[in-house]
């Protein structure tokens, strides 16, 4: 007897997406070939060309200078850069520049780097105030630079929210900075390719990006960093990429990353159309499948591809696990530490309360996701939630 093989419904798009062939194939183009870019003999001129004609590509894309983009390893790596580099620069031309101002809402790629610096270089964090939507105020950051001006180190604040999708005044608080000469630094590693992107218009002095959240590889990403912009290097050893992160280059990896974010750039607006009907299509399916079902940050001014919902009654993660068992991949709002689930940081600043902040799912929609996902999701949810509920009634009962 043979048997189907059941279909992978994959909505979990903010963690990665899958690679777009035309990436593919330009990386694997180049797999075979010997080269390292810093070698001056023809193989090593070849992987070179491969490099600043990726980087030239990048740039036309964001409208930065190919001189802007600083290759890294992924997101991580560039949002330390960004952060510590900053942090290293500005302490060396004014002691007094302890401040970094933040909102509680950040990937723990820019998080962690902010407590660490606090807690082994002496910076002071400040947390920029979050309103129930996830939206950091451009008037907030106006109040807490205008304290002590000379105090502020600089200013980080993500493009889009990675969990509920909400997106960020950056343009505005920019141009706040700007007039006191504070650097902006945003993770913009789930915006692009999502909403327009431009680096002039946008005006922050550093922005991340990452290749494998838009159809390219894992383990390469760039942090854009204006000219004029002074960042201690966290990497030291042959003074690649403007001497600010050291080693090999991937050439490999730039020319999949390239196409990766031109195609994502060029199909933008397009994609952007056909990701919020289906979305809009799935957030009203689950509401009305799911009594309960709430909608999780701006419902306007969200990326196109999110749908963030809480679910009273039930915890995140089974909910996540009844998909799954269902063939439904999803994420959920909380973060697993040491094999302990912990409400979400996001929605916490947001001001939801532990239970809400446990029992939320994160769907996120790609270059992949057809009506037919979303109909698997809305056949499905109803039973999964019931079923949730049921399990959480029968440990409450347990524990009682």
């Amino acid at each position: 007897m043979t048997t189907t093989a059941r279909r992978t419904v994959y909505l979990d798009h903010a963690a990665t997406t899958p690679m777009l062939p035309a990436a593919i194939e330009a990386m694997t183009s180049h797999l075979g070939r010997t080269g390292n870019a810093s070698s001056l003999h023809g193989s090593g001129r070849a992987a070179r060309r491969t490099v600043e004609e990726s980087r030239e590509t990048i740039a036309e894309a964001l409208n930065a200078q190919p001189s802007e983009v600083v290759f890294t390893s992924g997101g991580t790596e560039a949002d330390n850069l960004a952060l510590k580099g900053l942090w290293w620069a500005r302490l060396a031309d004014n002691p007094a520049r302890r401040r970094i101002l933040l909102g509680g809402i950040e990937h723990h790629a820019v998080l962690d780097p902010a407590i660490w610096l606090a807690q082994h270089e002496g910076a002071e964090i400040e947390w920029l105030p979050v309103d129930e939507l996830g939206r950091v105020q451009p008037d907030s950051v106006a109040e807490a630079i205008a304290k002590d001006p000379e105090s502020v180190s600089f200013v980080t604040l993500m493009m889009a929210n990675n969990e509920v999708g909400t997106l960020q005044p950056i343009q505005e608080i920019a141009a706040i900075a700007a007039t006191h000469d504070i650097p902006v630094h945003t993770d913009a590693v789930q915006a692009i390719g999502q909403v327009p992107v431009d680096f002039v218009s946008l005006g922050a002095d550093a922005m991340t990006v990452s290749a494998h959240k838009l159809g390219g590889p894992y383990g390469i990403g760039a942090l854009v960093v204006r000219k004029e912009t002074k960042l201690a290097p966290i990497l030291h050893g042959g003074g690649q990429e403007r001497d600010v992160r050291s080693g090999t280059l991937d050439a490999p990896a730039t020319a999949g990353f390239a196409v990766a974010l031109e195609y994502s750039i060029k199909h933008q607006e397009d994609e952007a159309r056909r990701l919020t009907e289906l979305r809009d299509a799935l957030i009203r399916g689950v509401v009305d499948a799911a009594p309960g079902a709430k909608l999780s940050g701006d419902p306007v001014g969200r990326l196109p591809n999110n749908a963030h919902l809480s679910f009273s009654g039930c915890e995140g993660d089974s909910l996540l696990l009844l998909l799954d068992a269902r063939g439904i991949e999803v994420s959920t709002g909380s973060a697993c530490n040491s094999g302990v689930a912990e409400p979400s940081h996001v929605l916490l600043a947001m001001g939801y309360d532990d239970q809400r902040a446990r029992g939320s799912l994160r769907f996120t929609l790609g270059h992949t996701s057809t009506r037919a996902d979303i109909d698997a999701v809305l056949d499905n949810i109803g039973p999964v939630v019931e079923r949730a509920k049921s399990a959480g009634l029968q440990n409450v009962g347990r524990n009682n």
